[in-house]
């Protein structure tokens, strides 16, 4: 079908189409009247989603995702927040209703339930496109009781936040107060082993004991060191002494060996003198010899004297080693046990100090806790309670009517191409043209036309009707 016949067929069934575009504006109209009014009342909720929480002290950065906004939407159209609407309302109370849900259910199941899904039906909830907040409206034919349910859901749903926060925080509260109990009882059985191993050990401070022990070895091990190299000496001198105690050093260094040894030189020079002058036989010769014999007992038995004091002395510096290596492993040991000790105080206190971090973190989580099952302000906050409409929300009679011109303008050229094609007309040169299956010659004006002739329009009237091309023609 091309444009021209189109117009043409609306040309010829103009009528028709008005008359079906009249129609459906008087039906709508009509049935927009008859209509009851509902009527619409809308409260705002804000979300404060960047503010810090006041017990955290931090911002809740999963606040600021789209879908806790979708999250919200659904938690206020959930049954929860419609059963804490029933009961803040007592809409359960209306006979009328409980006799509709007898009605409707033969009284089975739940009727605040089913009053709970019967007021959700009505509401619309819608957050802002790029905000925080939260519009909620009721429609209902009274608008009193629009406004009502609308704040209604909004402070309802304000409440179950406020439970689905405190909720959790009283159960984590709860569980961590049974933990502090718990770690309680292992610190204070930690703190008492601890104290209880002090008294046996006999250890206050275990360090300072340790540092007094381990100082005392090594002033052991210096004597120790000291007196190994008297012994050596010693024993060194006690070899000479067994070897020949006259060239001893203790023995040359005798002062009385050394007068004695003094006396022999000179008794020895005289002895010379005298037997050079008087002979072996004389008196005085004789008595020199005497003297001198005595004098080397006299060294003989001073030598031998210091040299057995070298060796008492080389035995004390044995037993003195002795004593001091005993007294050294015994600290030694000792230090070692005392070491012991320390490893095992240190590892109470290990416990003792862990044991105690993990009370003071749980405590910290209990008091947290606690005041987070105690709160009583959440982020949400109403921002317009709803009031009661004026004006009615629906039908809308302007949009209902423009909405029916559309309509009845589509169903009025509908109908005319429906009749078009039940009723067949010839409406242009070309519908005749095909019918028959000749070409168009010419045309006639119609009654009350002037003649072509007399307008001066034959020429045009020829090169666009009469003149065509003939069958069989090659031009």
């Amino acid at each position: 079908m091309t444009f021209p016949l189109f117009f043409a067929i609306l040309r010829a069934r103009w009528k028709a189409a008005v008359l079906v575009l009249l129609l459906t504006i008087g039906t709508t109209v009509s049935v927009t009247l008859l209509l009851p009014k509902s009527y619409t009342a809308t409260a705002s909720l804000v979300l404060d989603v960047r503010s810090p929480d006041p017990i955290l002290g931090m911002t809740m950065g999963a606040m600021t995702m789209p879908a806790y906004m979708a999250t919200q939407v659904e938690v206020l159209q959930s049954e929860r927040v419609a059963l804490r609407v029933v009961q803040g309302l007592r809409l359960a109370e209306s006979a009328q209703t409980r006799e509709q849900w007898k009605k409707e259910t033969d009284g089975q199941g739940s009727f605040e339930a089913w009053l709970a899904q019967m007021i959700g039906k009505k509401l619309d909830v819608k957050p802002s496109r790029e905000g925080n907040v939260i519009y909620v409206s009721y429609s209902n034919a009274d608008p009193r009781f629009a406004s009502a349910l609308a704040n209604g859901f909004a402070r309802a749903y304000m409440d179950i936040s406020l439970g689905l926060r405190t909720s959790p925080a009283q159960q984590y509260s709860d569980f961590f107060n049974k933990q502090a109990a718990e770690v309680r009882t292992s610190l204070e059985k930690a703190q008492a082993k601890l104290s209880d191993t002090q008294k046996l050990y006999g250890i206050t401070v275990a360090e300072e004991r340790f540092d007094i022990e381990t100082q005392r070895l090594n002033e052991l091990s210096s004597q120790l060191v000291a007196i190994q190299a008297q012994a050596a000496d010693s024993g060194s001198r006690s070899a000479q002494v067994r070897a020949g105690s006259d060239q001893l050093q203790d023995v040359i260094a005798n002062p009385v060996v050394a007068g004695l040894r003094a006396d022999l030189s000179r008794q020895e020079a005289r002895l010379g003198e005298l037997g050079a002058r008087f002979g072996d036989a004389h008196p005085q010769v004789v008595e020199l010899k005497a003297n001198i014999e005595e004098l080397r007992r006299r060294i003989d038995s001073e030598s031998r004297r210091v040299g057995g004091s070298v060796g008492v002395t080389n035995n004390i510096n044995r037993q003195r080693e002795a004593e001091a290596r005993a007294a050294l492993e015994a600290q030694r040991a000792k230090v070692l046990r005392m070491k012991e000790q320390r490893n095992d105080l240190a590892a109470l206190q290990r416990e003792v100090e862990s044991l105690q971090r993990s009370y003071d973190q749980i405590n910290q989580r209990v008091l947290q806790t606690s005041m987070e099952s105690q709160a009583t302000q959440t982020n949400i906050s109403l921002l317009t309670a709803a009031t009661e409409p004026t004006q009615p929300s629906s039908p809308k009679l302007l949009l209902n009517s423009l909405l029916s011109i559309f309509l009845g303008i589509l169903l009025g050229v509908t109908f005319v191409l429906v009749r078009e094609v039940f009723d067949r007309r010839v409406r242009t040169l070309g519908d005749f043209s095909e019918s028959i299956g000749l070409p168009v010659l010419g045309t006639l004006p119609g009654p009350g036309r002037r003649s072509a002739r007399a307008a001066g329009q034959l020429p045009s009237l020829v090169s666009g009707s009469v003149i065509g091309r003939l069958p069989g023609s090659g031009a």
